[in-house]
């Protein structure tokens, strides 16, 4: 028999748990498993102890693991699941079809994919949930269009999609960005719908609306919203988050204020994140600051490490540093790469100078993070921009040598056909390569009679001539794509759509105004944090994303910036 896995938890002895019915035994475990409350989920492992160690009771049976796995899946619990796993194969279950749906469904939220599809395929009599759960785990985890080969697959075997089935369809399809096939998945749904009665399904709609808007297409995302004959919480805040991420701030704000006051409904920590977010992408210093103090004084919730990172990316874009600072400072416990980097970004834009950003950068440098080459990346436009190039070259040998790599930027625009086309800066290997650049060339050459100008400033960590800077800018990804776009017809009643992975640089989103209004366009642009949509000139993001100056720090943000590091909880 194995070892029964440990939970870490006080609890009484396991003596002193009194003998109960092998049902009983199975009955708790499930009650416990489908509980809401976290801390009830890890007794089902106390139970599992229990019936191990209680000598009158039989061994566990088939009804008995599921929700075992569940528990360990909601805790990622890899060697407590791996344990209870080995007890599945001494006991001959492991051929069980809903055994071994829940092992998949545990595997895969370990992150242990590869082996979650091993089990999957060893499954012989595999069930439409066995299918949902493999498709549903490649969502998770971020492989998208494994999951749409799965759907497919699913289909040709005989198995019809169910409510759950869809989720993870719309949840790929979200991933990918691609908006033709989430509105190939929603008629696919429509299809059926008089039998099945899937798109009044709160949760399949909540879906679309998080399709549509991730996809770039608010207004079909509101038209879902507006035509779902109940809604959630999860409704309004995917809806406020959306128009906050596309920049339609007044609108998200309204729909926040028509949540608590018309529908009556109490937000939710996700519902101030959404709100902060939308003070964020338009500068709303005060109705920031209003809105978290609602949050903890009003609602009583406890600030998130996600509404301290609004709040502070808040007040230090638009030069505030020092109130920046001391909420650091005030935090509950350390902030996380995302906040410093945050204050390096708002130092860096603003020049507010070299003492302060370096120290910033240090700290963001010391928590471990992904995103390590974002911190070099902008530690090194601040020394270009004080023409320190010696520093530059010392940043790029750091990078080498600690094997960090510049994310390269890389922008995708998919077509009518369905089909996505991915470029990186400076790419040459699409097939119309030579047709594209012509076109580039074609757009400058527009864009220059009516008074455009490179602004070389963008080409941050090029030394050189200004001819030098304007030919790496106008290498960027999200140009080439725009050009391919146009160059296949866009621009006669058809949008532009594009996805980028990293920020648009300030010349590019200057660029990319005058074309929608000199080719008649509309250019929406997902970057890494929100949506742009370009039209007649114009962007919805009213040019906040864009930087401005600020004078250089007193001293005393300095000391308070060495202060709040130091002062972190540990």
């Amino acid at each position: 028999m194995s070892k029964p896995p440990s939970t870490a938890l006080s609890s009484p002895p396991l003596s002193s748990t009194p003998s109960l019915p092998f049902t009983s035994y199975n009955s708790l475990i499930r009650s416990y498993a489908r509980s809401p409350i976290p801390s009830l989920k890890l007794h089902t492992l106390r139970l599992y102890q229990s019936l191990l160690l209680d000598p009158s009771a039989p061994p566990p049976n088939k009804f008995t693991f599921p929700f075992l796995l569940k528990s360990c899946a909601f805790f990622s619990l890899l060697l407590q699941g791996s344990q209870i796993h080995s007890h599945i194969v001494k006991l001959g279950l492991s051929s069980d079809t809903y055994v071994a749906n829940s092992l998949v469904h545990f595997y895969s939220s370990c992150a242990k994919l590869k082996f979650a599809r091993k089990l999957f395929d060893r499954i012989e009599d595999k069930s439409r949930v066995s299918w949902n759960v493999v498709i549903d785990a490649y969502v998770t985890n971020g492989e998208y269009e494994t999951a749409l080969t799965l759907f497919r697959e699913m289909q040709i075997v005989g198995f019809q999609p169910d409510i759950f089935t869809y989720q993870s369809v719309i949840g790929a399809c979200a991933g990918i960005g691609s908006l033709s096939l989430g509105m190939w998945a929603h008629a696919f749904m429509s299809r059926t719908d008089e039998k099945t009665q899937i798109l009044s399904d709160v949760l399949v709609s909540n879906s679309l609306v998080d399709l549509y808007s991730k996809c770039g297409s608010i207004e079909l995302a509101r038209q879902v919203f507006d035509k779902m004959p109940k809604r959630d919480l999860a409704s309004w805040n995917i809806m406020i988050l959306g128009l906050a991420m596309h920049g339609f701030v007044k609108q998200s704000l309204e729909f926040f204020e028509r949540m608590i006051n018309l529908e009556k409904m109490k937000p939710n920590a996700i519902t101030f994140v959404g709100v902060l977010s939308a003070c964020n992408h338009r500068g709303l210093v005060n109705e920031g600051r209003k809105y978290f103090d609602l949050m903890i004084n009003k609602y009583k919730i406890n600030p998130r490490i996600e509404h301290y990172g609004c709040i502070v990316d808040i007040l230090a874009r638009v030069g505030f540093i020092e109130e920046s600072l001391q909420i650091v400072s005030r935090m509950p416990f350390k902030p996380d790469a995302v906040i410093w980097r945050s204050l390096l970004d708002a130092c860096c834009k603003q020049n507010v100078g070299l003492e302060l950003s370096e120290l910033l950068a240090k700290q963001a440098l010391e928590v471990k993070d992904d995103a390590t080459s974002g911190v070099y990346v902008m530690l090194s436009r601040v020394y270009a921009s004080a023409n320190r190039w010696n520093d530059v070259a010392l940043v790029r040998k750091l990078m080498s040598e600690e094997g960090v790599k510049k994310e390269p930027g890389c922008s995708s625009i998919e077509m009518d056909d369905g089909i996505i086309h991915q470029f990186v800066a400076g790419d040459t290997s699409h097939p119309k390569s030579k047709e594209i650049y012509n076109k580039l060339s074609e757009i400058e050459t527009r864009l220059e009679s009516i008074g455009y100008k490179p602004d070389s400033s963008q080409a941050h960590t090029v030394e050189g001539v200004e001819c030098v800077k304007s030919d790496s800018l106008r290498l960027h990804s999200e140009r080439l794509a725009i050009s391919f776009g146009l160059l296949s017809g866009a621009g006669t009643g058809r949008s532009i759509r594009i996805l980028k992975n990293l920020r648009v640089c300030k010349d590019c989103h200057a660029m990319t105004k005058l074309v929608s209004k000199v080719y008649h366009v509309e250019i929406i642009v997902r970057d890494r944090i929100r949506f742009h949509h370009f039209r007649d000139g114009s962007c919805s993001c009213m040019d906040y994303c864009l930087c401005f100056d600020a004078p250089d720090p007193p001293l005393r943000v300095i000391q308070m910036a060495r202060t709040a590091a130091v002062m972190m909880p540990r």
